[in-house]
């Protein structure tokens, strides 16, 4: 069973490798303890994202119904011949990982199976569903059983969450409306979507990064210099979209280019052992 498992583990981070190397870059960082359940998961979260954003040509609906059956029954049995599920419930009873967040990420993956008008309870609903709970099981991880630490950085670690998925959709706004139809932030039309409106946006977006540091601040260090990375890596991608016109966002794709998160990564370590974070 060991075997099996460690299998399952490097499975995951596999996946976490091929599809983010933001993400990659994030994890390696963190203390070698909190790398193998990080990875389960990321690579639990990637493939019910694929599912909804990418098998076009198949049931989504039918193979998202699938893969959360198999989900909870891999946790309530305790395996699972899917490697990917079979690592993430490890994870899950290691650290008490609760159901509800599960439930809520699975619930915000079916939303992107229909074409959604997204007002301002449904945009909540869904930034915690898809994001800020996958925070949460993240911080159940470096927590290690302390809930008096983990009931402390609840908030903000749903702020970092938040802020990053915010990210994403400015980001991908783009290939959002035309690839899937959809415009998550509420009452913002697309087809009229000006600088206005994206610097409302980016307004909320920084209280949910000013939240978040305070957090990060607070982590323990075995854990804190990986989401650093995450966090700084996340702000320059902010801070370039910001300074850019809403007509570029709706016209290319914004990105960090492999070079300056090498130097992101360098300085950032740099300050970690400088101990100014």
């Amino acid at each position: 069973m060991e075997l099996f498992r460690e299998t399952c583990l490097k499975c995951s981070k596999v996946i976490t490798q091929a599809y983010s190397t933001s993400f990659t870059l994030g994890i390696k960082t963190l203390h070698q303890k909190f790398h193998a359940p990080i990875y389960a998961i990321y690579g639990f979260v990637r493939c019910a994202d694929e599912i909804v954003d990418t098998f076009h040509a198949y049931d989504k609906r039918k193979l998202l119904a699938d893969f959360k059956h198999q989900t909870f029954e891999a946790i309530e049995s305790g395996i699972s011949l899917n490697p990917v599920l079979h690592a993430f419930q490890c994870v899950v009873k290691e650290y008490s990982i609760d159901i509800c967040y599960i439930e809520a990420f699975l619930e915000s993956m079916e939303m992107d199976l229909d074409d959604q008008v997204y007002d301002c309870s449904l945009y909540s609903e869904y930034i915690y569903g898809s994001a800020e709970v996958v925070g949460l099981m993240c911080l159940k991880v470096f927590c290690e059983g302390d809930e008096a630490m983990f009931e402390r950085l609840k908030k903000p670690a749903c702020s970092l969450g938040a802020a990053f998925q915010k990210v994403n959709f400015l980001r991908d706004m783009r290939s959002d409306y035309d690839e899937r139809g959809r415009v998550y932030f509420p009452q913002v039309d697309y087809q009229s979507f000006n600088n206005n409106s994206k610097a409302a946006i980016e307004a909320d977006i920084m209280n949910d990064f000013d939240a978040a540091y305070v957090g990060i601040m607070a982590l323990p260090r075995t854990a804190r210099m990986g989401v650093y990375l995450a966090y700084v890596y996340y702000l320059k991608l902010f801070r370039k979209i910001q300074s850019l016109p809403a007509t570029h966002i709706l016209k290319e794709r914004v990105r960090v280019p492999d070079n300056k998160k090498l130097a992101l990564l360098l300085g950032s370590y740099l300050r970690y052992r400088l101990n100014a974070i």
